[in-house]
């Protein structure tokens, strides 16, 4: 009985499987729907405790580019950046979030417990959502047991844990990657599994991961033109597919964000400007074109660099590992970098970990058979391995969750309990621009006051956040000409050490100090985190 042939894919360009003793997809292996309900529980259980355990700080705009958007359209009040002014960020992400405070605000479960960690515990069903496709993906592409080890992999690896769960838009960008990877037919190995909507699918999320990330079109422009390639039906893909999924979900986003800017905005093009046609992400700092192959990726990927590599090779999957190729190299061509650009394609690259890890148990003799002395010893080198990937990537990823840099999300976790129990007046933070979580944390409606670092239309002009940095007690001084006197300042101990005069004399003491970070990593060492009180007997407010 001859197969029938699927009009999406041409016949002569397959993805040819080698002979590897992995084991194949098929409808006999292949894992059953109960099996796949307890895998997302395992997930999903992994990423709330995952979620819990996160308590540092890692970027800024976890908290400014989606919970504090989030918090000011929910309840009022909060701080939009200089982004959201000139139109270059989308309320779609936020969105989100503000949804869960609405909820949250319904049961009056908006207490600093619920709205410190409930965003984060959301984000862990996207991303255990994620983690059960790449699971699929990889049992599709090769099998059930590299299935089991790519999860593994994906669970293990440090910078995973330490990321997805941050309500990042890039961690939300990821999930939809690896989902949209899934349904794509280009990527699948057999045409006749392809159900008649997958491709449909695939491009509508694909288009709402553009959305969120508008730099999310690097991955599809390269997924897309290698499925028109294959297809057979190219005008049917563009005319009736492409064109009308990405009009109806981008437009379905405009009109998001034209209720919630209050005029027609056109986000991408905007992003587009500022990112790539104007470099204006340079302003934040400029990384050397190899800065990803020799320096972030290999961060994040850490000790399972060599083996995604040799299952790069081993098992001959050149289109996906082609595509993280594609977006290294396309993301080197940017002067501005940062890890979770990037952080969309390192689940492809670990399953590649979890191909050459499936391969160690299962390797033969000559004639195709395993002999006792090689199970043991091919048993020998997998739990070695695996060792030696636990060792390495456990400890990391607790230290740089629950240790590396916490004193400002500590520092907020306290003054919201004590805004909450009417300790607190009004904040300054004499600290760089962003370095804490803001109104989202605290949820109070109280005045407070941070360092702005809007980039200049002037070249070489210093914002206030670097003027501070370069003279603190200078602009201290300066700056408290013209200041309502706060009732807490909020400053790290290398600036604390220069300013001890200015906070005697404006009647401060010390009352709590926060643990933050062992080692430096933009600027001076930022060990631990200050917060100042006016004396009962100082100036009030």
């Amino acid at each position: 009985m001859k197969q029938r042939k699927n009009p999406n894919v041409s016949p002569n360009i397959t993805n040819i499987r080698h002979n590897t003793n992995v084991s194949k997809p098929s409808k006999n292996n292949k894992f059953t729907h109960p099996l796949l309900k307890k895998v997302f529980t395992l997930c999903l259980c992994f990423r709330f405790i995952n979620a819990l355990l996160v308590q540092t700080y890692f970027n800024p705009d976890e908290h400014w580019q989606a919970l504090e958007v989030a918090h000011q359209i929910t309840f009022g009040y909060g701080h939009l950046t200089w982004e959201w002014k000139k139109g270059i960020r989308s309320y779609l992400h936020p969105v989100i979030f503000a949804v869960l405070y609405k909820v949250l605000a319904f049961f009056h479960l908006d207490k600093p417990w619920f709205m410190i960690r409930a965003p984060r515990l959301l984000q862990s069903t996207f991303s255990a959502t994620g983690d059960v496709y790449l699971f699929k993906l990889s049992q599709e592409l090769f099998g059930d047991r590299v299935a089991k080890f790519t999860l593994f992999v994906q669970l293990t690896n440090w910078f995973m844990f330490f990321c997805i769960t941050r309500t990042l838009s890039n961690s939300l960008e990821t999930v939809l990657t690896v989902v949209s990877l899934y349904y794509w037919p280009c990527i699948r190995t057999s045409a006749s599994k392809i159900s008649p909507g997958s491709r449909k699918c695939a491009l509508a999320v694909a288009a709402l991961a553009c959305a969120i990330r508008p730099t999310s079109a690097i991955t599809w422009i390269y997924i897309g033109f290698l499925e028109l390639y294959m297809a057979r039906d190219k005008l049917k893909f563009i005319l009736l597919e492409v064109i009308p999924i990405g009009t109806l979900i981008l437009g379905l986003t405009f009109l998001v964000d034209r209720w919630m800017y209050g005029t027609w905005v056109l986000v991408p093009l905007n992003f587009l400007k500022f990112n790539f046609l104007s470099s204006g992400g340079d302003y934040y700092g400029t990384h050397v074109w190899h800065w990803y192959f020799t320096q972030g990726f290999t961060v994040m990927i850490f000790t399972f660099l060599p083996f995604s590599l040799a299952g790069v090779f081993k098992s001959k999957q050149w289109k996906l590992s082609g595509l993280v190729a594609w977006c290294l190299a396309i993301y080197s061509l940017l002067g501005h970098k940062e890890f979770r650009f990037v952080l969309p394609v390192l689940p492809i690259a670990l399953m590649f970990s979890g191909y050459w890890l499936a391969t160690i148990g299962e390797r033969s003799n000559g004639r195709g058979k395993k002999s006792a002395s090689t199970d043991d010893r091919c048993s020998g080198k997998l739990q070695l391995a695996v060792l030696f990937l636990v060792v390495s990537n456990i400890p990391m990823a607790f230290y740089m969750s629950m240790v590396h840099q916490r004193g400002t999300e500590d520092v907020m976790n306290y003054l919201s309990i004590e805004a909450n129990n009417g300790k607190v007046k009004n904040i300054l933070f004499l600290t760089p621009c962003h370095a804490t979580p803001y109104y989202s944390t605290l949820h109070r409606n109280i005045p407070m006051r941070f360092l702005d670092c809007t980039p200049s239309e002037e070249k070489g002009a210093l914002d206030e956040s670097d003027q501070f940095l370069v003279d603190p007690a200078g602009f201290a001084t300066e700056f408290a000409k013209n200041w309502s006197i706060p009732s807490h300042i909020v400053l790290f101990d290398s600036q604390e050490k220069l300013l001890k005069d200015f906070l005697d004399l404006h009647n401060f003491q010390e009352i709590k100090k926060f643990f933050h970070a062992h080692f430096k990593v933009d600027r001076e060492l930022q060990a631990s985190v200050a917060v100042y009180a006016l004396k009962a007997n100082g100036t009030q407010l």
